[in-house]
């Protein structure tokens, strides 16, 4: 740059007149001063300093600055930046090709505004540099360092690296202004689809200010092509052999009419399921598949829909994942005092359940015998933490502190496995009240409910009580007996009643109610029968009767065991989710939603199998576009070996999750899925309104994707900038104060030096 330097005034006929009267003022007062000493001539000298300290402060009254102005000998800059998020990557531009019209996405067809060849006419005049909108601001080339000779292209070049979760246009704008010098204008390629910061028109309003124009190229239809896609389906990561897998799937539609569709789910194992769906015109659909093998091991589902006549875009149409079937062995423990009838019949529902493997200890009050004849029983309570950690399940009947039963330190494992475990803990009470002997133990925080200690024995009638399902209740898992809503209120109605059920008062802040008692109330509203609750990283369950077992009155096993098996295996699903040898992977809430931090737990075994104590758990989740976090668990306490750290989704899909452990060299592998869509989604119409207002009130101009040689018009007969400028303002600069300060010091010694003062 060339640099031009001179010396101004912001002076004011006031400014001007109160200086030239100060300068006179003081010759005046320096002369008679003189006249008085007899016309020494140190006092002569001192009066003329006088008055050019007066003659100074009168030129700083007019405000001089020293100004450079710098002209500069490189080109000026055109900043051309392009959108490459995620929503680019959608379907919906036109254009001509060999057999006709076809469908691009737009990213592909602005490709042809980001190559070299298309500025090449600006050389002569002006460098160009194009930037992808993630990278503007961020390592963006300076035209400082472009050898004047031409385009400069940096960036990504459209592939997956490129694709944003999130688009900003604003601060890409004004990063791009500051980090660039002899920046003459801006080209924005973009659909106009910005999700993230603050609105873009307010960085298009302070380019206004720098005289920095945008000129915005629309990428995009402003309407939805005609199009039938298939945006979604969720395969579970695994399931149980010989149980159902529920597979739903989401179709939406931009077409203008309701029709009829046949979807079709293949499996790898050649199975083949269909199933008619009415797809809603201009709008989403939702459907699923019920899928049940008895095999195991790893398969893959696809899921596709036939494609429309009208529609543009065809290979949207199918989803597929994989899926681990796998055998399902839950181990149980039931805590009994009495083999009551409600007992006996939970036994045989667990034993004769495939999929779970039950141990039970009876305590036989008054008896010296413990257990039973059975394989299904235990003779002692597990002590060890190891032992007691392999259960997934405890059932609690009638027990308590009392005969000899469970101890403190019992309660406190018990606790500890809920808590630490995500195991799952369902209380029974009986007649007996057994259960009121573990108010103060560690037991008495995970019950759901309190309890009215006046009846210990709770409230028996010869007419049968029902239950009544809350609304909460009739959405729950654990309370479907039948297939649909309406007819699962009407079975939990037509059930066989009970007659006897528990003192309950209430249920404890933060407890689910799922089912009352159909007639009895307190001050508190109906009697909660059916009650459960998160404790730690566990489940409670509170069974406030025991006449589940008339159940199976004229219908055998079918809701009797059902009902049970659901409480077994909601309760485990947590705990179960990923394990493997010396470690199991847990996370809450076990189906997370984009942007929801949620929760992993590893339980880790040393090479002895016992808990670890201390160790370095990391959990490394790599999301569906490639983006890699790690997270690293702490410690929870030094009992359970449990490790705790927490994640927070930014996509949706199904996310890799790998657990190593560096002091036991256990590496488990898993996946996430997270529900939800992408905040940057593909298939949403472009906004050119958004780039229309960004070009006005910038002074730039919206252009067509097609008008190239319009741009390159309108950037050729931009001014060129202005000299840059750069002003010292003398009269208020920190030397010119101080320097006054020492003229005056030197003065006034001065004066005591003449002999004045």
């Amino acid at each position: 740059m060339t640099g031009i330097e001179h010396l101004t005034f912001l002076a004011t006929p006031f400014s001007i007149g109160l200086a030239i009267f100060a300068v006179l003022g003081t010759c005046a007062v320096s002369y008679y001063a003189w006249e008085r000493s007899g016309r020494l001539r140190a006092v002569a000298q001192l009066e003329v300093f006088r008055v050019l300290i007066v003659a100074l402060i009168a030129v700083l009254l007019n405000q001089p600055e020293w100004i450079e102005k710098y002209q500069p000998d490189t080109k000026p800059t055109i900043a051309v930046l392009w959108d490459d998020s995620r929503s680019m990557q959608t379907r919906d531009v036109l254009i001509d090709g060999a057999g006709g019209l076809q469908a691009v996405t737009r990213a592909e067809a602005v490709m042809p505004l980001i190559d070299a060849k298309t500025w090449s006419e600006l050389d002569n005049r002006l460098n160009v540099v194009v930037q992808p909108i993630s990278s503007a601001g961020k390592g963006i080339v300076d035209a400082s360092e472009i050898d004047g000779t031409g385009l400069v292209v940096g960036g990504p070049a459209g592939g997956e690296a490129g694709k944003q979760a999130v688009t900003n246009l604003k601060d890409p704008l004004l990063e791009t202004a500051s980090k660039v010098s002899q920046l003459m204008g801006i080209v924005l390629i973009s659909d106009g689809d910005w999700n993230d910061g603050e609105p873009p028109v307010e960085a298009a309003s302070r380019l206004r200010t720098k005289q920095i124009p945008v000129f915005t190229v629309v990428a995009g239809s402003p309407t939805r092509l005609p199009d039938v896609e298939l945006i979604s389906v969720d395969i579970p990561t695994f399931g149980a052999a010989g149980k159902p897998v529920r597979i739903p799937f989401t179709i939406d539609s931009s077409l203008p009419r309701d029709f009829l569709t046949t979807v079709t789910m293949e499996i790898s194992n050649g199975e083949t399921l269909t199933k008619d769906v009415r797809v809603t015109a201009m709008g989403r659909t939702y459907d699923a598949f019920i899928w049940k093998t008895e095999g195991t091991g790893d398969f893959t589902i696809k899921v596709s829909i036939p494609t429309q006549d009208e529609e543009t875009i065809a290979d949207n149409n199918e989803q597929s994942a994989p899926i681990v079937i796998r055998e399902e062995q839950l181990k149980v423990l039931v805590v009994e005092s009495y083999p009551r009838w409600e007992y006996r019949y939970l036994r045989n529902a667990l034993s004769r359940d495939p999929g779970v493997e039950v141990s039970c200890l009876l305590f036989h009050p008054g008896l010296e015998k413990v257990g039973g004849g059975s394989k299904d029983y235990i003779q002692v309570f597990p002590e060890a933490i190891e032992d007691l950690a392999t259960y997934d399940v405890v059932f609690l009947g009638d027990v308590g502190l009392d005969d000899g039963q469970l101890t403190e330190e019992q309660c406190e494992l018990l606790k500890g496995l809920i808590e630490q475990q995500a195991s799952g803990l369902v209380f029974m009470p009986g007649l007996q009240g057994r259960q009121f002997s573990l108010k103060g133990t560690a037991l008495d925080d995970l019950n759901p409910v309190v309890m009215d200690e006046s009846q210990p024995g709770g409230w028996g009638s010869r007419t049968p009580g029902h239950f009544e399902l809350t609304q909460r209740g009739r959405s729950s898992l654990l309370t479907k007996l039948a297939d649909t809503a309406d007819e699962n209120v009407q079975v939990w109605e037509d059930l066989p009643g009970f007659q006897w059920y528990a003192p309950v008062v209430r249920a404890k802040a933060g407890a689910e109610v799922l089912a009352v008692h159909s007639e009895m109330s307190n001050q508190y509203g109906r009697l909660p029968l059916l009650v459960t609750r998160t404790f730690g990283e566990g489940k409670v369950l509170f069974m406030g009767t025991d006449g589940a077992w008339r159940w199976r009155k004229g219908v055998e096993d079918k809701y009797h065991y059902r009902f049970w098996g659901q409480v077994v295996r909601w309760m485990a699903y947590q705990r179960n989710m990923v394990k493997g040898k010396g470690m199991r992977l847990f996370y809450k809430p076990d189906q997370p939603q984009v942007r929801q931090t949620l929760t992993f737990s590893a339980h880790v075994m040393d090479k002895g199998g016992e808990p670890l104590q201390k160790g370095d758990v990391l959990v490394t989740v790599t999301s569906p576009t490639g983006n890699v976090e790690t997270v690293r668990l702490l410690a929870e306490g030094d009992l359970w070996g449990v490790f705790q750290g927490r994640f927070t989704p930014e996509e949706p899909g199904n996310h890799a999750v790998a657990v190593i452990c560096q002091q036991t060299g256990v590496k488990l592998d898993a996946s996430l899925f997270v529900r939800g869509q992408a905040i940057e989604q593909i298939g949403k119409p472009a906004r050119p309104d958004v780039l229309d207002e960004i070009a006005l009130v910038s002074r730039g101009k919206a252009v067509g994707r097609d008008d190239v040689s319009q741009i390159i018009q309108l950037l050729s007969s931009l001014p060129k900038p202005e000299p840059s400028l750069r002003r010292l303002q003398l009269w208020s600069h920190p030397v010119t104060c101080l320097t006054l300060v020492l003229l005056l010091g030197i003065f006034w010694v001065w004066r005591k030096a003449v002999g004045l003062i």
